[in-house]
């Protein structure tokens, strides 16, 4: 949609909880259902549970096996206990938590992941709002439909989506939204806060916090170990990196400036990628019995796929699997989980808006 004024498509989805994640007890009790996450910041945070047997496993012929860090199954248990607090609310005080999606322009991948964004929150009985804008509106335009969003009582998590066109400064736009709405934790604020000893920050980046929910409900030790993180951005790799710090791992991390970055990364227990280069690391850039978190999504050309394509990440999977001990598959390591997040960080919110425990 390119051209004219702005046209703001907004469309409020209060739909029902489906009945998969339906909590029918009436018996439930804040108890039952404490933090999903355990306490987030400060310190180190446990899961729900102590840990997640893993459903499969990659075996060779020479006896080594990498364990399959599946998310799926963690997803779906997030979710269930979100629904169920969910419930617990409406029941309680008769309110449900809000979140407002901004989509500008139409790019098809943004809009794959609001669509599946959109339908996470339905399963748990989040209420949904889209506001939809051409890819030529303005700054001054789209920091009006924030404004309108950090204003309205109902919205407890704003959601802009990434990447926005080059002409608007994410900069502006993300520091414009209230950070105490700002369940994707791009805020200055919440990063600062999540930098800081000491300090809490509203809202972790769903993506970290994904993958070291993944580490820990698999039982995977993280203080004390050697981490490197493969890239830098503000959306992962950074907040990724000081998450790894809050836990007391020594942390590395590598970027396109780096030299040698394949020695580096060889010495550490804890890898994690998100660079979007398709098999940038090898079998050889690992240390046998390392835990690799691969949070990249690439799209590679694959002729016997019906799609003519197919969704790989920043490792080789091939080569890693002979090598590490855990691995997390793309897609469905870390991806599923990330929308859980999502999910947490707006129960939360709603939460805190409702003085509800």
């Amino acid at each position: 949609m390119r051209g004219g004024n702005w046209v703001g498509v907004v469309g409020r989805r209060l739909r029902k909880q489906t009945s998969y994640f339906s909590v029918h007890s009436t018996s439930s009790t804040s108890t039952e259902y404490p933090n999903i996450l355990g306490p987030n910041l400060p310190g180190v945070w446990t899961p729900t549970n102590q840990s997640h047997r893993p459903q499969s496993s990659a075996i060779f012929s020479n006896g080594n096996s990498a364990r399959i860090i599946d998310g799926k199954p963690i997803a779906k248990d997030i979710k269930f206990r979100i629904a169920g607090e969910i419930q617990r609310m409406k029941a309680a005080i008769g309110k449900s938590p809000g979140l407002a999606v901004v989509l500008v322009g139409q790019r098809r991948d943004s809009k794959t992941y609001i669509n599946n964004k959109l339908k996470a929150c339905d399963e748990v009985g989040i209420a949904t709002m889209v506001e939809e804008l051409p890819e030529s509106c303005t700054e001054s335009e789209l920091l009006d439909v924030v404004s309108r969003f950090n204003e309205d009582p109902s919205v407890h998590g704003i959601l802009v989506q990434l990447p926005l066109p080059q002409h608007l400064d994410e900069e502006k736009i993300m520091t414009a939204v209230n950070p105490e709405k700002d369940v994707d934790g791009f805020h200055p604020l919440n990063m600062g806060n999540l930098a800081l000893r000491g300090r809490q920050p509203y809202f972790i980046p769903c993506a970290p916090k994904g993958c070291i929910e993944l580490l820990l409900r698999f039982g995977m030790e993280i203080s004390g170990k050697r981490s490197v993180v493969i890239g830098r951005s503000k959306i992962v790799g950074l907040p990724t990196a000081l998450l790894l710090q809050r836990h007391h791992a020594t942390v590395s991390t590598v970027h396109s400036f780096t030299k040698n970055p394949e020695q580096i990364t060889s010495q550490a227990d804890i890898v994690v990628s998100d660079v979007g280069i398709p098999n940038l690391v090898r079998g050889n850039w690992l240390k046998p019995g390392s835990v690799v978190i691969d949070m990249g999504t690439n799209l590679v050309k694959d002729t016997s796929s019906r799609h003519g394509f197919r969704v790989t990440g920043d490792v080789c999977y091939e080569e890693a699997v002979k090598v590490v001990s855990a691995i997390t598959p793309v897609p469905g390591g870390v991806g599923p989980v990330t929308i859980s997040m999502l999910l947490s960080n707006t129960l939360d919110s709603a939460k805190r808006a409702f003085r509800f425990t």
